[in-house]
């Protein structure tokens, strides 16, 4: 197997692990500080492509369209959690699922009244359409490239939030003992829309830069929302930590799986065999991450202890 082709692929995995984490680290707070299982949390990722997507399109601007999704995700999220999570708080997670479940019907089919059934096209801007040579042999994407350093920016920037200011210490009481944090003076409703907020605009940024190499379509937040799930499972509920190693380990092996199995198998066994059996085992790998993960660690790589 080419060296080459291992970089790639490793690139790959990181970068769709860094905008995995994105979505699993507003996802992974809300639960473990809110107690909340919010199922529309794809759907804010579904409405962040489809602002960026239409505002780049009515500028012509990439960039501005990013910042407009965000914006516009981190508003709509302050107002579900204003009028419908902030109902919910105080009931089973049951409920809040079925409440948030039928939060997905209502923005997906929203999103076909305003914008229609077909797919939205989004460009990658054009001074990143080029490769750019990062190893002999190797041209790589300089937009998946922008796409690496933005991850890694935002989770650095996240962990400052969250280790050096008043904020973060409180996400981080809430996060280990809601009840005794709110005892302390912690203003909790605040925390939880800032927290809401902050969620929303992370998947939406995922969601806006995602949306040149993704289909930016109806229903597109559920798929992404399941390997979400499957990355603060693994990483511990309640833990930003977890959520960043969960997500870089789905994103790698993900990629790899999907890259390197498919024709593995056809080097072992007949092609009609190999071209059914690769691409499913692939999607399985993360699931058997989780399983072996999980059977050594219940609560996950990260736990938060409360």
């Amino acid at each position: 197997m080419p060296a080459v082709l291992v970089v790639e692929q490793l690139l790959n995995g990181v970068q769709f692990g860094l905008m995995l984490f994105l979505l699993a680290a507003g996802l992974t707070l809300v639960l473990g500080i809110m107690d909340v299982v919010n199922l529309a949390h794809g759907s804010l990722y579904m409405l962040g492509a489809y602002f960026a997507a239409t505002v780049a399109s009515a500028t012509g601007s990439f960039w501005a369209g990013v910042a407009a999704g965000v914006l516009l995700t981190a508003a709509v999220g302050v107002l579900l959690e204003v009028s419908v999570l902030r109902r919910v708080y105080a009931r089973d997670h049951l409920s809040q699922v079925l409440a948030t479940f039928a939060l997905i019907l209502v923005f997906n089919e929203a999103v076909r009244m305003v914008w229609g059934p077909q797919a939205l096209h989004m460009s990658v801007p054009q001074e990143l359409a080029r490769p750019v040579q990062v190893l002999p042999g190797l041209p790589y994407s300089a937009y998946r490239l922008v796409l690496l350093a933005v991850g890694a920016a935002l989770a650095a920037l996240l962990f400052l939030l969250i280790h050096r200011t008043r904020l973060g210490m409180w996400v981080r009481a809430g996060a280990s003992n809601r009840r005794m944090a709110q005892a302390m003076g912690v203003p909790i409703r605040r925390v939880f829309t800032l927290v809401f907020a902050v969620s929303a605009a992370l998947s939406a940024v995922a969601g806006a830069l995602l949306g040149p190499i993704l289909a930016v379509q109806v229903g597109m937040g559920e798929d992404i929302l399941i390997l979400a799930f499957v990355v603060i499972v693994l990483g511990g509920i309640g833990s930003v930590k977890g959520s960043l190693v969960g997500s870089l380990l789905v994103g790698v092996v993900d990629t790899a799986g999907r890259a390197f199995l498919p024709p593995l198998f056809a080097e072992l066994m007949a092609p009609e065999v190999a071209s059914n059996l690769g691409p499913t085992v692939a999607s399985v790998l993360i699931y058997l991450l989780m399983a072996v993960v999980l059977f050594f660690r219940p609560r996950g790589l990260f736990p938060v202890h409360g």
